[in-house]
């Protein structure tokens, strides 16, 4: 794994847009703004970021930039092993790209969020890991549920098109495992929506969401259910690639060199 996105939340809206790509080297990492940093900061006020405060500008760094960093905790710290644990990630993998991946980098001090890339594995297959979002809104019983899910148990997603806050939002509900067993139990990450619509449509049927871990209290309730999304991979699918996912450098780069072109063929 070599590419992370940023996500961005809006305070009032609270929708997310992804705004930057964060790229591992050989050497080095690299920083760049997407155009949906754009769009942030034209329809919610978007500010650009103090690490990174030029839009425009493709930022370079030998060791890791300290606003990612910063969201992973020290190994020195008590709690290192529990962190571990509740990502499910194998010890011998817990490099800080890997555990930004399936944790997601979330802190309760700003509104951004790290999800990574995708590709198909040598099955033909895509697989995405994700905590439910949303948690903190659920009623008791809910959370109830979640506690008593096992790993492996399949959920279903549900389309909440009547959300007032967000019509694309997908709930994500228990699979009817006793009589009555229709609880909600958390969102699926609304950047990850647009994506997985496609890839369930194009999958038909060949998907399936489920329980990958269950961290019970003490563990807080944004990792307390550690899903995975499984599905066979579409022809030709190109995940986070709509207009929003578009490198602004890139974009530049791209205009700079048609006015260049322009150029030589007025002075012919």
């Amino acid at each position: 794994m070599s590419t992370l996105f940023l996500a961005w939340q809006d305070p009032v809206g609270r929708n997310w847009l992804p705004i930057g790509r964060l790229t591992r080297g050989a050497d080095h990492y690299e920083f760049s703004y997407l155009m949906g940093a754009k769009v942030a900061q034209e329809t919610s006020g978007f500010e650009t970021l103090e690490s990174f405060p030029d839009l425009k500008t493709v930022y370079r760094s030998d060791e890791l930039f300290p606003i990612f960093s910063n969201r992973l905790p020290s190994p020195s710290r008590p709690d290192y092993a529990d962190f571990i644990q509740w990502l499910n990630v194998p010890l011998e993998a817990a490099d800080p790209i890997s555990l930004l991946a399936r944790s997601g980098g979330r802190r309760a001090t700003d509104s951004l969020e790290v999800f990574p890339d995708a590709e198909p594995d040598q099955t033909g297959h895509f697989h995405i890991h994700f905590f439910a979002h949303g948690l903190r809104h659920f009623p008791k019983e809910s959370i109830d549920r979640i506690n008593r899910l096992e790993e492996g148990e399949r959920l279903l997603l549900c389309y909440d098109f009547q959300n007032p806050h967000d019509p694309k939002a997908l709930l994500l509900r228990t699979n009817d495992a006793f009589e009555g067993d229709r609880f909600l139990v958390g969102y699926c990450p609304r950047y990850l929506v647009e994506d997985a619509f496609k890839i369930l449509e194009a999958a038909r049927g060949l998907s399936e969401v489920a329980v990958e871990r269950i961290n019970r209290p003490p563990a807080p309730l944004q990792v307390r259910l550690l899903c995975s999304l499984t599905a066979k991979w579409p022809k030709g699918f190109k995940p986070f690639s709509g207009p929003n996912f578009k490198p602004i450098g890139a974009e530049t780069q791209k205009s700079l060199l048609k006015r260049v072109k322009a150029m030589r063929h007025n002075d012919h």
